[in-house]
Formats: C-alpha cells, structure tokens, sequence
C-alpha cells in the first residue's frame, strides 16, 4: 500500500474546518468552519486554491451545498436554511426532533435524485442522540434513522445502489441498499469498522471508480477503501485530525481535504501550526462534483414516519 503525501493550501486557518464540496455550476470550492458559523468559498486552478470570500452566517454550519434553484442549502443550526449568492441567510426549518443548543446538524450530502440528507449530533456526543433525515424534492422532511453518535460522512455509489454514512461514535463506515428511485434505505452492512490507533472515520467522498476516500479524525490520514471495505491506499497529512474531503476542480482531479485543530492540546497545537488549513493531494483518479438540492427554497415540512433505531445492532431490517 503506497501512502501519498498531501500539501497545505494558503488561505484561511478554521477553528473547525468541514465538509470540503465542488460546486460545478459555479467552479468553485465551498467549505464551512462548523463552530464559528462560517462558509469560506475558493476558485481552483493549477492544482491549487485561490480564497474567495468568506460569508458570516452565525450559530453552527456543519454543511453547505449547492441548490439547483440557486444559491446554497445549509444544514445550520438545529435544522436548514439557504444561503443566497448576496450572502443573506433564510431558514428553511427547525426540526421539532433536535433541540437547539443540545443538538446540531452536522454532516450532510445530496443522493444521485438530489434529495439532501443530513445528520445531526449532541454537542456533547452522547451515544444514540444522533438523527438522520431525508429532504424530498417536494421540501417534506422525514427522519429515517435515530440511535446514531455522531452522524457523519455521506456518500453514494456511482450508481447510486448503495449509500454510505458514517458514524463517528462507534467509528464505522455503514453501506446501505438504496432505492434511488424513492429514497428509501434497505438492509445495511457495516463496511469499515476503523481499528485501534487508526483514528475514527469522519467525512468521506466516493471516486469515479466507486471507491471510498474516508478522513480519519485523530489518524492523520485520509484512506481509500475499496467498496468490500479493503485498505487500499491512504494520504498522510503534517496533521492529527482530518475531517472531510472531496474531488474539486474541473478535471476533478484534486482531492481537497479539510483539517481542524479543535480540542488538541496547546503542546500539540505547537506541533501541529497547520492545523484547520486546507491540504490538498493528486491522487490519481477523478471523482464527481456536489450533486446539487433539487428541490423547493420554501415551504419545507415535516413528515411523521417510523425511523430504524441504529442504536439496536441486531437489527438488519430496512428503514421505513
């Protein structure tokens, strides 16, 4: 397994840097620094990033991503708002299921239909307070799965038949069957549960070959899994704890990773200066742009359903 070596990108040092995502319409990387309530934007060329502006938005931001009817969806807060191109921020909704100062959104990513999911935490982490949500295209908003630590990193297979989704608490990868046709989840695997001394899976992205690049927070490392869930390489990083990554560019060709010094101890704050920068690597394969929120920018609801508790690990059944 040969290791790659990935470099720092000058720019904006984040308090807690997440979820990286190339916005093709607009050629450009968007990023959020998740405590401060920030989301830094950046142009792409030549294998690098050049700033392009930050947006204060306030309170926490775990994700942004583009919206087909312009501008950018966020998972913000306890729920989601949109953030327009003039950086005026609306809310969407607050969920009734999470309880703001308690709970977040955390990571968050749109299926191949463009329905957005996203995930939610404790700020505390405290086992089984995280949720799972689905946001059809017609704005109704179900809760699918409950029982998770830290709902984390999403991702679906190229052709849209699994989907992948992390959660940090118990440091696993997990696959579902998935009907892309109607959002639904099917029966589910554990894909990668991360050993000891490896750092836990946070976020991850899918290549145009279908395999995994998972950031491994406390393990310096961004891995590729193959979708069997077999090591096959990995990126190391001058810092202890990645966070997220993704392709970006317009060959897709550069893998961007987002790192944070959050909660290292000052002797290893000095260790580690380029904590919450931006790294990025050429990894040899391509991988796809942000599929953007193919829905409505208002009128979002939500809508009772019976979610599947993760929380039970004897339970394999679907979702409902």
């Amino acid at each position: 397994m040969a290791d790659l070596i990935a470099r720092p990108v000058d720019g904006p040092v984040t308090e807690h840097g997440e979820g990286p995502v190339w916005d093709a319409d607009r050629q450009e990387l968007l990023w959020v620094d998740l405590l401060a309530g920030r989301v830094h934007r950046a142009l792409a060329g030549g294998g690098t990033l050049q700033s392009g502006g930050v947006v204060d938005v306030g309170g926490t931001v775990g994700a942004v991503l583009p919206a087909r009817g312009g501008g950018w969806v966020l998972a913000a807060d306890d729920g989601f708002a949109h953030l327009s191109a003039d950086g005026s921020v609306r809310r969407l909704l607050d969920l009734s299921t999470e309880e703001l100062g308690r709970t977040r959104m955390n990571d968050a990513a749109c299926d191949p239909a463009g329905r957005l999911l996203a995930g939610t935490m404790a700020f505390d982490a405290s086992p089984g307070s995280g949720n799972f949500y689905r946001v059809d295209p017609d704005g109704t908003v179900t809760r699918l799965l409950t029982g998770l630590t830290v709902s984390n990193g999403i991702a679906s297979s190229p052709d849209g038949t699994v989907l992948y989704l992390v959660d940090s608490g118990p440091a696993t990868i997990w696959a579902f069957d998935y009907d892309v046709d109607s959002g639904t989840l099917g029966s589910r695997r554990p894909l990668v549960v991360a050993e000891p001394g490896a750092g836990g899976p946070d976020g991850l992205c899918t290549d145009d070959e279908g395999c995994l690049w998972v950031a491994m927070w406390g393990g310096g490392q961004v891995r590729r899994y193959a979708p069997t869930g077999e090591l096959l390489t990995a990126v190391d990083l001058p810092v202890s704890q990645p966070t997220s990554c993704c392709f970006a560019g317009a060959d897709g060709r550069l893998l961007v990773i987002s790192t944070s010094p959050l909660g290292l101890p000052e002797r290893v704050r000095r260790q580690e200066p380029l904590a919450g920068r931006l790294f990025v690597a050429d990894v040899g394969v391509t991988g796809p742009a942000a599929t953007p929120y193919d829905g409505p920018l208002a009128g979002w609801t939500e809508r009772p359903g019976t979610p599947l508790d993760m929380s039970r690990t004897d339970e394999r059944g679907p979702a409902r």
